[in-house]
């Protein structure tokens, strides 16, 4: 089966409407239909602004990068998307067409 693979990326501790982002994104997936989410964090990593997070500096507690990721139909995928835009949340993602099944 086709699908769409949607993944995000962001920070920990982030927040959006008094939740933790990652936890809204995943409540919003399934408002918006989708059939599963995970998140993941990360133990090192940098974004866009060169600075590395990493779980050893103290300094940085919170700040571990995050994926959230979602495999669904592109339909899903675009009520997704805008209901974010809508949010004029500002996120990097990733979306790309995969194949999916249940064996």
């Amino acid at each position: 089966m086709r699908n769409v693979y949607l993944k995000f990326y962001l920070t920990e501790k982030r927040q959006h409407n008094g939740s933790l982002l990652y936890e809204w994104l995943l409540d919003e997936a399934r408002r918006s239909g989708a059939t599963g989410g995970s998140a993941f964090r990360a133990i090192s990593g940098f974004g866009r602004h060169g600075r590395l997070h990493d779980e050893s500096f103290f300094e940085l507690a919170g700040e571990l990068p995050v994926q959230v990721e979602f495999v669904t139909d592109s339909t899903t995928a675009d009520q997704l998307l805008d209901s974010l835009r809508a949010h004029q949340l500002n996120l990097f993602y990733v979306r790309y067409a995969v194949e999916a099944g249940v064996l």
